[in-house]
């Protein structure tokens, strides 16, 4: 394990860790754009789990490297999921923030891939 996995880790699961507070207290902001990508205020509570959660298992990945490994890969799904709805909404200029919040957990598994 190098610092620099560690760090881009720490980044990572900080990020989703924002990411998933930020709907599991269903910020005004975060719910209108959900409610523009047309995402059923049911799912809420299990988005922002998934990050959460995600988030917790990158932490976790730095002990145990296959859970990282796994949340890494679940966040990514997660992060790929969320350009499909937000093009299928039609949103094209809200492509890129899913994809930030993906860079630093692919670049925490391409890390610890190659420690």
């Amino acid at each position: 394990m190098t610092t620099a996995h560690v760090v881009v880790t720490l980044i990572a699961a900080a990020m989703a860790g924002y990411s998933g507070a930020v709907v599991l207290t269903r910020a005004q902001w975060i719910i209108k754009s959900l409610d523009d990508y047309h995402v059923p205020h049911a799912w809420t509570p299990w988005l922002g789990a998934a990050k959460t959660a995600g988030a917790v298992g990158l932490l976790i990945g730095l002990f145990v490297p296959v859970i990282g490994t796994a949340a890494g890969i679940g966040l990514i799904l997660y992060f790929t999921g969320a350009v499909v709805t937000v093009v299928r909404a039609r949103w094209y200029s809200h492509i890129p923030f899913p994809l930030v919040y993906a860079a630093p957990v692919a670049g925490a598994l391409t890390l610890g891939a190659l420690a």
